[in-house]
């Protein structure tokens, strides 16, 4: 969209801001979940799909 402004400008999106970097996507899921695509509950120090089979819950 374009948006005149008070001087009389031509400008786009002049009410948005811009962001420089795209966002990045968090990782919430421990690597063992995220490799079997199971549902991760992020709980530290293991996860309970780690917890019960007694496996090491690693985060990236």
């Amino acid at each position: 969209k374009k948006r005149q402004t008070e001087g009389g400008e031509d400008t786009e999106d002049a009410g948005k801001e811009k962001k420089s970097k795209a966002a990045r996507k968090i990782y919430v899921a421990c690597d063992f979940c995220r490799g079997r695509k199971l549902r991760c509950d992020g709980s530290k120090p293991s996860c309970s799909n780690c917890a019960t089979r007694s496996l090491a819950c690693k985060y990236q």
